[in-house]
């Protein structure tokens, strides 16, 4: 069994901030104290950690890694590559791949997917639509991370719009029902307004109009009263506006809300300014909307309205993405850089370093109620991320390890970079060097 001894560490967990050393026996965390107080095994391999932020690792609720079926885009090797690369140690996946994983039969063949390619750790969400409640209602919620349910249309056809169907999931499912929000029919009214008015050459920087603010609080909103009507457990992905942060509170824990929030990365670093530079590379579903809603979200996420920071890593090809408005697809690719992404805002002073590890590492684990995970605990597996807070690099096409090849954050220097991530004990990325041969466990969900 080896022993694993991280030395002088600037740990991060549970709101508190210390220098302290950290021993790995196993797959599990064996002892974390404060400096000098650990005794090293004999055997045991030294890190020396002085300077360095020790943090649990990430677990990301919300990614797109494209298989089966999309494998061009991405698939669960390279993505779950480049994650480890960036801090994340554990995964959910959507539903909305090709065949879409709306049966139980399909979702066992994406776990042993998982099972021979995922460097991290992983779950995937049974997908519901208007017609299979009883698939939903079979799925094992000790093994099943949660129900996507798309309110509105996204990639795929999994669009579910009939109200008795609705009504149905909400008032039957006994865990999380995760939910993408666009009123839909807000959607096509606005693309057929912006349609006559430019053709096929829609400007993207009309795409916060098309896919407007009205259409997520109409669909949010919706979403929430459903939810209080029939006490459901919902979580509602990738918020946008300033204008739902009204639907959430923080009056309670966490572990006592039936009615949770999340934002994305991407809704937090950029605003509709990054449309004129980037156009398509910055054009997801939600859309990314005005500085003020920006600067509201990272507010309510601070505040605790805001539950967890997420990616929605959704990759596509450049070739996909250099295309005119109708024609290039929504989504982009973020694993790799979600974590630094979020310190910078730590160096900018707009974050704590201990809030971000609540967002990013302990909230998911709550949430979900992942078993042993989240946290830097005493009998927890030993999923950690060690970070150099000063070591300054530049995002570009000679790093970046999705599939797709490009990220929007290219040209961007980030003053942290992460130098190892530990997957249940092993080092599975090493300043730049992966190990490739090593594959992460199925989340286990206390349900």
């Amino acid at each position: 069994m080896n022993n694993i001894f991280i030395k002088n560490a600037t740990i991060i967990n549970e709101s508190r901030t210390f220098i302290g050393d950290l021993l790995i026996t196993g797959e599990t965390i064996s002892s974390v104290a404060p400096a000098g107080q650990t005794r090293i095994p004999e055997n045991a391999q030294i890190i020396e950690a002085s300077g360095l932020l020790l943090i649990p690792g990430v677990i990301d609720d919300q990614v797109h890694f494209r298989e089966p079926g999309l494998t061009h885009k991405g698939d669960i090797f390279t993505e779950s590559r480049a994650a480890v690369a960036g801090g994340i140690t554990s995964f959910m996946d959507m539903p909305n791949t090709n065949p879409q994983t709306v049966t139980n039969a399909l979702l066992n063949e994406k776990f042993k997917l998982g099972s021979d390619s995922s460097l991290a750790n992983y779950s995937f969400y049974i997908g519901a639509t208007n017609t299979n409640l009883s698939e939903v209602m079979d799925a094992d919620p000790a093994g099943v991370c949660g129900i996507k349910l798309f309110m509105g249309s996204s990639t795929g056809n999994m669009l579910v719009d009939d109200e008795t169907a609705l009504r149905n999931l909400f008032s039957k499912a006994v865990f999380p029902v995760a939910c993408h929000c666009e009123a839909e029919p807000v959607i096509r009214r606005n693309t057929e307004i912006y349609r006559k008015k430019y053709g096929e050459d829609v400007p993207v920087k009309m795409h916060p109009m098309i896919r407007s603010r009205e259409a997520c609080y109409l669909s949010s909103s919706y979403a929430v009263a459903l939810a209080k009507e029939y006490n459901t457990r919902i979580h509602i992905l990738h918020l946008s506006t300033a204008d739902e942060m009204k639907l959430f509170s923080n009056e309670l824990p966490l572990s006592q809300k039936r009615i949770t929030a999340e934002v994305c990365v991407h809704h937090l670093w950029f605003d509709e300014t990054a449309y004129e530079e980037k156009g398509a590379l910055v054009k997801w579903n939600p859309a990314i909307k005005t500085r003020f809603d920006r600067e509201a979200l990272l507010k309510s996420t601070v505040n605790d309205v805001i539950d967890i920071v997420a990616t929605d890593h959704a990759p596509h090809t450049a070739e996909e993405k250099n295309n005119t408005y109708f024609k290039a697809p929504s989504g982009g690719p973020l694993v790799q850089h979600s974590l630094v992404a979020m310190l910078e805002l730590w160096h900018r002073k707009m974050i704590s370093a201990e809030k971000i590890v609540e967002k990013m590492c302990h909230n998911p684990a709550i949430l979900f109620n992942i078993k042993e995970r989240g946290f830097i605990r005493e009998g927890y597996k030993a999923d950690l991320c060690l970070v150099d807070p000063d070591n300054s690099w530049a995002v570009s096409k000679d790093n970046i390890l999705y599939k797709c090849g490009w990220s929007p954050f290219e040209g961007t220097t980030f003053r942290s970079k992460v130098m190892k991530t530990f997957i249940n004990g092993t080092i599975v990325y090493d300043d730049g060097v992966i190990n490739e041969d090593y594959r992460g466990q199925k989340l286990v969900f206390e349900r």
